[in-house]
């Protein structure tokens, strides 16, 4: 029997996805984890595997067809094999090799212990280090009817942000924490069934609270909620679509829909566009200008700033302020980029982060996290924690393991973490269990600064700009030479002054010799 392998639901907020590329034909042989064909959101980029054996008997979407998760997409099977029953069919249809999804999230529901028909929807956890989760936005209301998939409400950790399904139907009976709350992973959020049956036995804390709990773990986070924008003759706008839209400054709702159910997507907004159709009209009377503005801090700004201030409360920070001689990797980082190739992308920041790798190793105190007052944990490798600046904030991931790679596995790991960062796309377990930090302010010209420890580490390096300086030379000359600073914070409750210039004075000696150490 032909099996339909469907479209993936890439995501908890995803509805539909485009084909990229088709990598295997029709005729073709496939096996099991065989890339059929790559598909993508309007965040991402993600490959199909096959989960069935046997030849591709049909494709039923092109590249740049927009395709409803769940539906079916192609048919693989015996040679000869009839599929046509397949064409147009869901997961409920026929058999179905589905190729695992990136992240498939549904809304966790909690069945009440005591005697209602109402359902508890509770608060997902987004990863297995993520404990709780801010409210952004309730989608609905008390009263409002529930379908299955409807969006209830929007939630953040401090890396992303979710939309929450609901996979309850009925009356959103009741709401138990509002906009900007933070709710612990698990909790009760709200309330789905018949209109009048009771809730109280739902709130958090009530008892009984909740016989079973079904968990859906969101793996893959969404960088922005994107909603389904609705055109004015009721057709919904793609996000991809809508995006491309307010780029070109055309009326989205303009457009003849052509995907899904009506659904206006990417490629009838480049028809629109074609067309020229003249951009939405502006407002007859313009509003006056407020004099300022206020706004709420997001998720993750509110992380970084609870973060930031536990850090200064509760540790006995100091920090060193020195230099060396930065002649020997500037040097280094022509010859890479002469080389050309992965090489050439090597940079300055690589460098060091390759060099604080190995000179931790001969420090434990600083590659280490404070348990408590009373103790301390010593890793046995360098797990590198990389400041990234992003348009939400600043975010630091985890190079794992980082004496143990490479300077050109450093370099790579740095780019692709940061990007994942900055598409709002990283996994929030990559943001967590860092055993020391590299903060990297030298290419805004900064000169020294004090970087503030990320809790529960107990040091973090600034790398600062490089300036000329002058010394006197063996001979009695002056000599002009590159200084490039490094600001080292240290918890004085688990380093002492002199262990951490030590850590220093080694560190600038092997970024003097680089080359050096290289060779180790």
């Amino acid at each position: 029997m032909a099996n339909a392998v469907i479209m993936p639901k890439a995501g908890i907020t995803v509805e539909s996805c485009i084909i990229g590329e088709w990598v295997k034909k029709v005729g073709d042989q496939v096996k099991l984890g065989d890339v059929l064909f790559t598909y993508e959101t309007d965040k991402a980029s993600f490959e199909c595997e096959s989960t069935a054996e046997g030849e591709l008997l049909d494709i039923f979407f092109e590249e740049g067809d927009e395709v409803p998760c769940l539906v079916n997409v192609c048919a693989i099977g015996t040679k000869g094999e009839d599929c046509s029953a397949l064409r147009g069919g869901s997961a409920s249809d026929a058999p179905v090799a589905t190729a695992a999804p990136a992240a498939a999230a549904a809304a966790p529901v909690a069945a009440c212990a005591c005697n209602t028909k109402a359902q508890a929807v509770i608060m997902p956890k987004a990863g297995i280090t993520v404990e709780s989760c801010i409210i952004g936005e309730w989608l609905k209301q008390v009263g409002d009817q529930i379908k299955i998939g409807d969006i209830l409400f929007t939630y953040e950790t401090d890396k992303a942000s979710f939309e929450c399904e609901s996979t309850a139907e009925g009356e959103l009976l009741a709401i138990f924490f509002e906009e900007g709350e933070e709710v612990p992973c698990m909790e009760n959020v709200c309330a789905v069934g018949p209109k009048g049956e009771p809730t109280d036995c739902l709130k958090p804390g009530a008892a009984p609270a909740v016989a079973e709990v079904a968990v859906a773990e969101a793996s893959a986070p969404v960088a922005e909620a994107a909603p389904v924008v609705a055109a004015k003759d009721g057709a919904p706008v793609s996000p991809r679509a809508a995006k491309l839209a307010k780029a070109a400054g055309v009326d989205a709702t303009l457009a003849v829909g052509t995907g899904p159910n009506g659904r206006i997507i990417e490629r009838d907004v480049q028809k629109l566009i074609a067309q020229g159709v003249p951009a939405k009209a502006a407002a007859a009377v313009a509003e006056p200008e407020n004099e300022y503005e206020d706004v709420k801090f997001s998720g993750i700004r509110r992380a970084i700033s609870k973060s930031m201030h536990t850090s200064l409360s509760t540790m006995a920070q100091l920090t060193h302020n020195t230099s060396f001689d930065a002649t020997a990797i500037l040097n280094y980082r022509k010859a890479l980029k002469a080389a050309g190739g992965d090489y050439a992308g090597i940079t300055l920041g690589d460098i060091v982060l390759y060099a604080v790798s190995r000179t931790l190793l001969n420090h434990p105190d600083l590659n280490a996290n404070m348990l408590d007052d009373n103790s301390i944990r010593l890793f046995k490798h360098v797990n590198l924690g990389v400041a990234v600046d992003t348009p939400r904030g600043l975010m630091v991931p985890t190079i794992r393991n980082a004496d143990q790679l490479s300077l050109l596995e450093i370099s790579k790991a740095v780019k692709e973490l940061a990007a994942e960062c900055r598409d709002g796309a990283i996994n929030p377990d990559k943001l967590s269990g860092g055993s020391f930090t590299v903060s990297n302010l030298g290419s805004m010209g900064v000169e020294s600064f004090t970087p503030v420890i990320n809790p529960p580490q107990t040091g973090i390096l600034g790398v600062c700009g490089t300036v000329d300086r002058v010394r006197k030379g063996a001979d009695g000359s002056i000599q002009i030479y590159p200084a490039m600073g490094l600001s080292l914070t240290y918890d004085h409750r688990a380093v002492d002054g002199t262990p951490a210039a030590r850590f220093q004075k080694e560190l600038c000696t092997n970024l003097e010799n680089f080359t050096t150490l290289l060779a180790k």
